[in-house]
């Protein structure tokens, strides 16, 4: 039997917290409720927090924008750490010039193009500029057409011997209660296995994520693994990648995890959080 504990309990142990952004902050009803007071909560302690998200659909600054309109003005660009971010320092290092293709918004494209490279949605891609294109980066699930889009980024990988890039791993996203939706990092996925090719794969649970979001947090003053906390509501995601850099973890019931197949879940996978709580709402400041 499960018994949650008091996240106030937690948090007070910790010098930084790593929040997860969907499912811990906000989820299909809008900001889960009391979460404010849990950032007035830090503010007023001085401790440090990020958030640490699969979403490369939109740039920190519009993340930042998303938490500003849910009344968490506190929550400004410097404190989102994206997968979206690992993607631009990839291509600043790797993709020197050409065009870089991506599936996602307008707004994904941001982290290519602020890496100072060109970009190309994949249903502008032809004849006349497929071999230019230099790279390939999964962004967002939306912004293209499935069928055509697809099938055209299947052509593109087995025409070109091209890194592609994927900027969020995640598989599904809850739409409400009840129902998911298809997340990039499925489509991508299914591509990888019919191309026969390895693609880059950045965001949770890779430690790459981790350790980007750590170095950020070192860069402003000694700071130990144990001294940082990851809030997540998924294990697959949020706990395993926490827990494989070696960090203490906290499963929330606010997002995919549900109270009811907590146990089951955390029994069948052997993926198992520090700490278990209903959700990550300091009550009683």
């Amino acid at each position: 039997m499960i018994n949650p504990v008091e996240f106030k309990s937690i948090v007070d142990r910790y010098k930084v917290i790593f929040f997860d952004s969907f499912g811990v902050i906000k989820n299909y009803k809008g900001l889960v409720p009391g979460m404010k007071n849990t950032f007035d909560y830090l503010e007023e302690n001085q401790k440090e927090y990020y958030i640490v998200t699969n979403d490369a659909s939109r740039s920190p600054q519009q993340l930042a924008e998303s938490f500003v309109k849910l009344g968490l003005d506190m929550i400004t660009a410097d404190k989102i750490i994206s997968s979206g971010m690992l993607a631009k320092e990839y291509l600043e290092l790797k993709v020197p010039d050409g065009i870089v293709a991506y599936m996602g918004t307008d707004d994904s494209a941001h982290y290519i193009e602020s890496a100072g490279l060109r970009t190309l949605p994949v249903k502008a891609i032809d004849d006349s500029n497929i071999n230019e294109v230099n790279a390939l980066v999964f962004m967002d699930d939306e912004g293209f057409n499935w069928f055509r889009d697809l099938n055209k980024v299947v052509n593109l990988l087995r025409k070109r011997n091209i890194p592609a890039i994927v900027a969020n791993t995640d598989f599904a996203y809850p739409l409400n209660m009840h129902d998911v939706a298809i997340a990039v990092g499925a489509l991508a996925n299914m591509i990888e296995h019919v191309v026969g090719k390895k693609f880059i794969h950045f965001g949770k649970p890779d430690s790459q994520m981790f350790m980007f979001a750590y170095d950020l947090v070192r860069a402003k003053g000694p700071i130990s693994k144990k001294d940082i906390l990851m809030v997540g509501d998924t294990l697959h995601t949020d706990i395993l990648g926490g827990n494989k850099f070696g960090l203490d973890t906290v499963l929330v019931f606010s997002g995919n995890t549900q109270p009811e197949d907590a146990e089951t879940s955390i029994t069948s996978t052997g993926i198992v959080p520090t700490y278990i709580c209903e959700t990550a709402v300091v009550c009683g400041k």
